[in-house]
């Protein structure tokens, strides 16, 4: 049993990633989260490894002046074909005599794996400012390979080409489709319906694709004005997986550093002690998508209890009338009673916390502390 404080207990999170997604997933779910794992895009391995390893093996016998590697995944994936076809440590050998360059920290880890240093790392994780680096300091007649990410790059190898580089193409893997679709489209009509706290993103075109669907299923400015108004977190490893979302106007939110670690301690901050909650005489209420706790324990509430408390705590402290309770809860009823039993059974889900106070002939008042 973990002894980390269960700051995210009751709190709902969508991981949209496949790599590395159980160990996102287990530090939130460490911290006391709901969390439902759902890529939207799967990694296909490059099925040309034929291609692959031509060029590997021109590497290996013309070398090169330097590398830019783009992805932790890329490299890695190049390196395992490498090794199939036991080509793996020349590889690495080869590469302890070439410049190496990398597109942020998760690139520089990987080289780091395989004991290689990078050279130079462009920590906004962008293939602009490896250009813009490149041109400056001149290419012409320079061998530049580049593992690119998922989606490739033509720009990027285009503008070395025209400044006179020679440049070798390895995209070893690709973005795919999401293994399972249905499970997208579920996943989307969820976060549409304020069924999660919060969304993560671990690459920009898993962004993307996400946006994508929820574009196909009309549920754009559904979470679009949830994102706005704060009740949904969309958070983003990086700038550049944040770059999309922005763009559409979901308010990201990301660290200042683009790991996955200091991902996990933004979503902790933003859901947990720092979280607007309501200050009661027992402690501190927050509101959950789905859910509801006090001092970070959750509340065994039913949806029309969680209607009920989300109505009186709109208006903490004031008394809130039976007809306004009514117009929350699930179904179609108009009688009256039906708030009073909703209340009771509300009342009895709290115990032995006594939070909710009647107001005779008027309605009900949620007790908060000044």
């Amino acid at each position: 049993m973990s002894d980390l404080a269960p700051v995210l207990a009751g709190s709902r999170i969508l991981v949209t990633a496949q790599r590395r997604s159980e160990e996102l997933a287990g530090a939130l779910m460490r911290r006391g989260a709901s969390v439902t794992v759902t890529p939207t895009l799967g990694v296909v391995a490059d099925v040309d490894e034929v291609a692959i390893l031509e060029r590997t093996r021109d590497l290996l016998a013309t070398g090169a002046d330097a590398l830019v590697v783009t992805t932790g995944i890329g490299f890695r994936c190049w390196l395992d074909i490498a090794a199939a076809a036991g080509l793996d440590d020349a590889l690495v050998e080869m590469l302890t005599n070439t410049r190496l360059i990398a597109r942020g920290p998760k690139a520089r880890g990987a080289l780091q794996a395989r004991g290689l240093n990078a050279d130079w790392v462009a920590e906004s994780e962008t293939s602009l400012e490896i250009l813009d680096l490149l041109l400056t300091e001149g290419v012409d007649g320079d061998r530049i390979a580049i593992q690119h990410h998922g989606a490739g790059d033509p720009a990027f190898e285009g503008q070395l080409r025209a400044a006179g580089a020679d440049v070798v193409s390895l995209e070893v893997y690709r973005w795919g489709p999401a293994p399972d679709p249905t499970a997208v489209t579920e996943a989307a009509r969820a976060v549409a319906a304020g069924g999660f706290d919060a969304v993560l993103f671990t690459s920009a075109p898993a962004a993307q694709a996400f946006l994508a669907e929820l574009e196909t299923q009309g549920l754009t400015e559904s979470v679009r004005r949830q994102a706005q108004d704060a009740h949904l977190m969309m958070a983003a490893v990086g700038p550049t997986t944040a770059s999309p979302l922005a763009t559409a106007g979901m308010m990201p939110t990301y660290p200042e550093r683009s790991r996955m670690g200091a991902l996990v301690r933004q979503v902790i901050v933003h859901l947990g002690d720092h979280s607007p909650g309501l200050n009661t005489p027992d402690g501190v209420l927050r509101l959950r998508a789905a859910s509801a706790t006090l001092d970070h324990q959750p509340l065994p509430l039913s949806p029309s209890g969680l209607a009920v408390l989300r109505r009186l705590a709109q208006d903490p402290g004031r008394v809130v009338s039976r007809e306004s309770l009514l117009q929350v809860l699930p179904g179609e009823s108009n009688d009256p009673h039906t708030v009073e039993v909703a209340v009771a059974r509300l009342r009895e889900a709290m115990s032995p916390h006594k939070l909710i106070r009647t107001v005779i002939k008027r309605g009900y008042i949620l007790e908060v502390s000044e």
